[in-house]
């Protein structure tokens, strides 16, 4: 993707979520899956936040892509101190308190930023093949 104009990470192609979103969605995805893993509940700033990851409000490249790195090793940080023995206890996920475990909660921080990169590869290949890229 080096090389690519600002905008290309905000577009839209056949509807499908930007690459810019992808990029925003993952570190407050990965910050909320953590606190569940901690056994807490979301504060009201982590969910005021929650609509913000769909905006396109021109951060630049640059600002998203230290946000993620900085949140990719805030995670590594966390699973790396976190007490083995405290892996297999309960934990309640959302409003809705979906039974899981820290251990399930820590292995899909993994999961769910690896699902967006994913996305975020099958949009850049869609930008690529509609001819967006200005490569």
């Amino acid at each position: 993707m080096c090389g690519w104009a600002e905008a290309r990470f905000s577009a839209q192609p056949q509807g499908v979520a930007s690459i810019g979103f992808h990029l925003r969605h993952v570190p407050g995805s990965l910050e909320r899956l953590l606190t569940y893993a901690d056994g807490q509940a979301l504060t009201k700033g982590q969910i005021a936040a929650i609509p913000s990851e769909g905006i396109d409000d021109g951060i630049p490249l640059s600002q998203l892509l230290t946000e993620l790195r900085e949140a990719k090793d805030r995670t590594l940080e966390r699973d790396s101190s976190t007490d083995p023995d405290s892996l297999p206890e309960p934990r309640s996920v959302g409003r809705a308190g979906l039974p899981s475990t820290r251990l399930g909660l820590l292995f899909h921080t993994a999961e769910h930023a690896r699902r967006h990169a994913g996305q975020v590869v099958a949009t850049a290949a869609i930008i690529r093949g509609l001819g967006l890229a200005d490569e």
